[in-house]
């Protein structure tokens, strides 16, 4: 019989097993700190935070996959309005179940959290051809430019206001990807 997955908010009582599951997807092992699991901590004590999208999916009442959105900014012209921006980094399942699909659940739920929160658009560093099943493109294609010229091939938007993103503008992360 197949485990159910359960997609909630995180808890305090979530942030070991939060950097456990990073440690074991990025990482040679669970208990080792990789960049991504520093990054969520760094994340966390940020003015970039935003609880409701910080995510993990739970197997049998066990942590075995988290995503996390912080705020971002595109910056624009003086004249164009801003637009309300999230960055998702990172997404991580431990290996041992990613066969589940609980990544694409973790994904789901965030995106679908970030459109209710009011957020206009999001934007990732990824796989084009993982992401495109969320409804992502490559962000020049919506006039947004990533932050590091080199990741142009693999920096995407997925726009929830279509109209909203007029003039566009280049995108940033919280400083605590620039400290990674």
């Amino acid at each position: 019989m197949a485990s159910t997955v359960l997609v909630r908010r995180e808890r305090p009582d979530d942030i070991d097993a939060i950097r456990r599951v990073h440690n074991a997807a990025f990482g040679t092992d669970a208990d080792t700190a990789t960049v991504e699991a520093r990054l969520v901590d760094d994340l966390r004590s940020g003015p970039s935070w935003i609880p409701a999208l910080s995510l993990v999916a739970e197997v049998d009442g066990a942590v075995v996959g988290h995503v996390l959105a912080t705020r971002g900014r595109v910056d624009r012209e003086a004249s164009a309005p801003p637009i309300r921006v999230v960055g998702i980094a990172p997404v991580g399942v431990l290996p041992e179940v990613q066969h589940l699909r609980i990544g694409s659940s973790l994904m789901y739920a965030l995106l679908g959290a970030a459109q209710a929160l009011g957020e206009e658009v999001a934007c990732l560093l990824g796989s084009p051809a993982y992401y495109e099943r969320f409804g992502f493109v490559i962000s020049s294609t919506v006039g947004i430019a990533p932050p590091v010229p080199g990741w142009a091939p693999h920096f995407q938007a997925l726009v929830f206001d279509a109209g909203r993103i007029d003039g566009g503008g280049t995108f940033h992360y919280d400083e605590a990807f620039d400290r990674m």
